[in-house]
């Protein structure tokens, strides 16, 4: 049999069993098959050809036990999600599945949220986090929130307020280490030189960005600007010398989540300096 027919075979395969409902979901949703075959296919490419994405200390990101992945949050459409998804299943030597906690916003949009649900995301609220992480999964949550993916391409690569360390609260619960998570590359892909604050009102968003494309070309100004990414993977943070009842202690939250920061936001400069021209040529 060719290396065709085994492709048709497969997806008949596939086809056959989504049919007849023969697929593992999870309590959260998440469908892996579908993630892996159908959702990653779609964008694949945009990782692999388009933003040509790099990753650096991927060793730090443990084989198989639960873990917190701290993120940078940017771009004026949060790409880096999805790149950082792409990243952990297709580089990391165990495949993982990284299970991002997602804004109320997210799962308030009915075809979104759903297909965010279907990936392994989850909303961002202490319960899904400490459940997820208590079940040896890997999880990863953005702190900036919208501030950061929204703010303007005059504050690139500057970490904005990281709220009051609730990700740091699961993590010393479940007694598990945090991985700080730099992603280099999303801030020029839509730089945000404005921001139309009635329409987004009006539709219920928290912004809707001006940039030098949009909405200028139309459609067109949604295609992303094809910048060089980095995604590095820091030495994991523990938390496990820290007894469960010391994520109600405010003080100790809020000191390991301003390390936490900081460790951040000197990975993005060294790894800034690391990658060059933000939009080196094709090769």
């Amino acid at each position: 049999m060719s290396e065709k027919d085994d492709r048709v075979a497969g997806l008949l395969d596939f086809l056959r069993r989504r049919v007849s409902g023969q697929y593992d979901v999870d309590e959260f949703g998440f469908d892996p098959e579908l993630t892996d075959r159908v959702l990653l296919e779609l964008i694949r490419p945009l990782y692999r050809h388009w933003f040509r994405v790099q990753t650096v200390g991927m060793d730090n990101v443990p084989d198989d036990s639960g873990a917190l992945v701290v993120a940078n949050h940017s771009g004026t459409v949060p790409l880096d999600a999805l790149m950082l998804q792409v990243a952990l299943h297709d580089e990391h030597p165990s495949h993982r599945a990284v299970r991002l906690l997602g804004a109320d916003l997210v799962y308030q949009l009915p075809v979104l949220g759903h297909l965010s649900r279907k990936t392994g995301h989850t909303l961002a609220c202490p319960e899904d986090a400490d459940r997820l992480l208590r079940k040896g999964e890997l999880v990863g949550v953005f702190p900036e929130g919208f501030k950061g993916v929204g703010k303007p391409f005059s504050e690139r690569y500057r970490l904005q307020r990281f709220g009051r360390g609730g990700f740091v609260a699961s993590a010393i619960r479940a007694g598990v280490p945090i991985i700080p998570c730099a992603i280099v590359g999303a801030e020029e892909i839509y730089p945000k030189i404005g921001d139309l604050r009635f329409l987004a009102r009006a539709f219920g968003l928290p912004y809707l960005p001006v940039t030098p494309f949009f909405p200028w070309l139309g459609p067109l100004g949604l295609v992303p600007l094809p910048s060089k990414w980095v995604i590095g993977f820091g030495e994991p943070i523990r938390t496990d010398e820290f007894a469960p009842s010391d994520a109600d202690d405010p003080m100790l939250v809020l000191n390991l989540t301003d390390q936490v920061r900081e460790v951040i936001q000197q990975q993005l400069n060294e790894l800034r300096l690391r990658r060059g021209h933000a939009f080196p040529p094709f090769l």
